[in-house]
């Protein structure tokens, strides 16, 4: 085993709550039940017209009613991407037992990511202007129709006084979003940081582009084995919403409280392609040196990682590249240890995916058992474990979650079983 840190004298963070809104339920417990059990929640298309659009599969979030959750005033302003960020962070802050209060509000921060923010109340204030005119404009549309909304919301219903703010690259938002709220505790910016990523583009224009662009599967029958991660058959992503919101604190700080730990946050890093708006490097450079760089972050080798969360996401050239830059970075290691992708399951919720994957991740290590993917009949490559189509139970102390975005954005998390 190699040294715990990259340098054993700072401040270690600690994960000791998360929550979850997904299209396979609304809460972490639902959610985390259903990919054990290998379920899918990818559907039919029933929030919008879908019948003239490239693909009319999706993963919503279903049964999600704002009044349940949230006040008239709050759930009246606020996008979806926004409610189910809410959501999953008062979950997470119950999970935590963590309550905000004068004395260190100042030191508690949130960030969250997302790719796309509020497209459904930007669509709606639009379409408000054309059809009624300027004085049907809601005068908050300026900032609820931003993409900071979510980490705003969180911070007035929490009271969290620390730095507030967004963090949007594409995919890999929400580890983005997790790696340097990470950055902030270290740094000693902050003690507590609510951080994840939310998202929710089902839409009509965001289903349209992305269909045109070829990037979603336009696979028929049923709709729960649309999504086919690291199968000979797969043809394309499909589309979901959800959020995932983790309480990150310092050892310290969580310590002196008496919190139960979760996780260690041990290593992160971020690369950029610089290549290409939709396809990633076709050598897969920059996801290398994301690789290599939470690694050492870490102070750790491929052979204490235990576990892949992959990106996964049932493209031909997403899968095809992540599993070349794994190979190369972690040699016959990666024959050794399970590789999975929930988004087999889940769908791609774009800036929550990386969120849920990280939360996934700690789940694993608490748990145990590793989820599968489901609809991976013909592995693209036979001699890795995949874990098709069943849940594995497997000892995990170092789990490593990937993220890789349009635009070219690479992000690597790796959480690691806390250990005094």
């Amino acid at each position: 085993m190699a040294s715990q840190t990259s340098d054993p004298a700072r401040c270690r963070v600690v994960v000791t709550g998360w929550g979850m809104v997904t299209p396979l339920g609304l809460d972490l417990a639902s959610s985390w039940a259903a990919l054990r059990a290998g379920r899918s929640g990818i559907g039919p298309i029933t929030q919008i017209e879908a019948g003239d659009l490239p693909v009319q599969i999706a993963g919503e979030v279903k049964g999600f009613e704002p009044g349940r959750y949230l006040t008239h005033k709050v759930a009246r302003r606020t996008d979806s991407y926004a409610r189910y960020a809410l959501v999953a962070a008062r979950e997470a802050l119950e999970h935590a037992k963590l309550t905000i209060d004068q004395d260190h509000a100042h030191r508690v921060g949130v960030l969250v990511g997302s790719g796309y923010g509020p497209m459904k109340a930007i669509a709606e204030h639009v379409r408000d202007l054309d059809a009624k005119g300027p004085r049907a404009v809601s005068p908050l549309a300026a900032v609820t129709g931003a993409i900071d909304s979510a980490s705003g919301e969180i911070s007035l219903a929490t009271g969290a006084m620390g730095p507030s703010r967004a963090s949007s690259s594409a995919c890999a938002s929400g580890t983005d979003a997790i790696g340097e709220a990470a950055r902030w505790i270290r740094t000693g910016v902050s003690d507590v940081v609510i951080a994840g990523g939310a998202d929710d583009i089902i839409t009509r224009v965001d289903l349209a582009s992305s269909g045109n662009a070829k990037a979603l599967t336009t696979r028929g029958g049923d709709p729960t084995e649309a999504s086919r991660p690291f199968d000979e058959d797969r043809a394309g992503f499909v589309m979901a919403a959800g959020s995932g919101m983790a309480v990150l604190e310092s050892e310290e700080h969580a310590l002196a409280r008496g919190a139960r730990i979760l996780a260690e946050v041990v290593g992160y890093a971020a690369t950029s392609d610089a290549y290409h708006w939709t396809a990633p490097h076709p050598e897969g450079t920059a996801v290398r040196r994301a690789i290599r760089g939470a690694l050492a972050d870490a102070g750790l080798t491929p052979e204490d990682v235990d576990h892949v969360n992959a990106h996964g996401t049932g493209t031909q050239l997403n899968d095809k590249t992540e599993l070349a830059a794994l190979r190369a970075e972690f040699g016959e290691r990666i024959e050794q240890i399970p590789v999975s992708s929930t988004k087999s399951m889940t769908g791609h919720m774009i800036g929550a995916a990386g969120a849920v994957e990280a939360i996934i991740s700690g789940l694993v290590i608490n748990d145990g058992v590793v989820p599968p993917t489901i609809n991976c009949h013909r592995p693209i490559d036979p001699s890795v474990n995949f874990v098709a189509h069943t849940a594995q139970p497997h000892q995990v102390d170092v789990v490593m979650s990937n993220s890789f975005g349009f635009g070219g954005h690479n992000a690597v998390l790796l959480l690691r079983r806390w250990r005094p």
